[in-house]
């Protein structure tokens, strides 16, 4: 009887440490899908970051690898990848003064120069998340040869991005009040690329481009150029 009675005790510990064990799963599961702030996640490598999966917003830490992963990989899948987790914890403000404190705009920005036509639309998708952060936007510098995105002969993903990047600087100047008067910009600097003739012109023949959606952006600039 003792024998049987100490094996019913282990079979209902058993049991109960099973329900105990399911419990704390659903609690976890559940932080997991409801708020962030209770998520507890290892430390991740950099390559894990860009994984698309990985929807958690980066912290410092985090951020400083993903950037070092951007300036040290030569793999384009990872660039582009990285680029995409860059660009979407940039739309957090928080982060967009942290990016600029680690170094990353110039490290997104010299991405802008690759020959891949996805790899520069994902860096300027970044650099228009950042661009929004007044600090940021003097920190931004991409030399003369940057005018060459606003040609009608670019791809229209870029085109679009190039122009909304021009929107978000124009329109945070705007706030500031720095466009009230007649602003002077700093010789071979982002504003003075954009404010000087050369990019008004291009954007007055993007007004006739034959995509909608790109002669449509092109028309709000106009009044700003």
């Amino acid at each position: 009887m003792g024998g049987a009675r100490d094996v019913g005790w282990v079979a209902a510990g058993l049991v109960l440490g099973a329900g105990a064990c399911y419990c704390i799963y659903r609690l976890t599961r559940g932080r997991r899908r409801g708020g962030r702030g209770l998520r507890l996640r290892p430390s991740r490598s950099a390559e894990d970051l860009t994984n698309g999966s990985y929807d958690d917003v980066l912290n410092a830490e985090q951020l400083q690898k993903l950037l070092y992963l951007l300036e040290s990989t030569e793999d384009p899948v990872i660039i582009e990848r990285a680029l995409v987790t860059v660009g979407n914890n940039a739309a957090f403000s928080v982060n967009q003064a942290i990016i600029r404190e680690l170094g990353g705009i110039p490290i997104v920005g010299n991405k802008i120069n690759s020959p891949d036509p996805n790899i520069k639309e994902k860096a300027l998708n970044a650099l228009n998340n950042l661009s929004v952060n007044v600090e940021n936007q003097i920190k931004i510098k991409v030399d003369s040869s940057f005018l060459s995105l606003y040609d009608g002969h670019v791809a229209k993903e870029i085109l679009l991005r190039v122009l909304t990047l021009f929107q978000n600087i124009n329109n945070c100047l705007k706030m500031e009040g720095h466009l009230a008067v007649q602003p002077t910009f700093t010789n071979g600097s982002l504003f003075f690329l954009l404010y000087g003739e050369e990019c008004a012109q291009k954007i007055r023949a993007l007004v006739h481009h034959h995509d909608a959606e790109v002669k449509e952006k092109a028309v709000t600039m106009i009044p700003t150029i």
